[in-house]
């Protein structure tokens, strides 16, 4: 599917701008703790990124790609929750914010388990 390329792509760009961004515009202004949270989100976002690209090519490559198709927005969600969370947090102050990371987690998770899934079911 050329969307999650697409969506794969963009997110690349924003990691790689949202790490810039936290190495030179942040290291001043927030505590290194809040640094290191920072550089967990853009890491988290550079790895999902790479999957969503990964995920775009099987959806070509795959006789059946429901469940890879699946995958990928599972894993945009994971994206949107868990380093989003992470950003905001850092950004605004509000370590309550903290409490939205998991639920990227989990969604992370269920991503990469649908594309364990899509995986066996067409290696039939």
């Amino acid at each position: 599917m050329k969307v999650f390329v697409l969506l794969g792509s963009i997110n690349a760009f924003l990691g790689v701008a949202l790490g810039a961004f936290g190495a030179h515009g942040l290291k001043s202004k927030v505590t290194p703790e809040m640094l290191v949270v920072w550089q967990t989100g853009v890491q988290y976002h550079l790895v999902h990124a790479l999957a969503l690209l990964l995920i775009g090519i099987l959806c070509h490559l795959l006789p059946e790609p429901a469940l890879a198709r699946n995958a990928g927005w599972a894993i945009l969600v994971g994206i949107l929750l868990f380093s989003g969370s992470l950003y905001v947090m850092v950004l605004s102050g509000v370590r309550a914010l903290g409490i939205i990371t998991p639920l990227g987690g989990v969604a992370f998770l269920i991503g990469w388990l649908l594309l364990i899934l899509a995986a066996w079911k067409n290696a039939s």
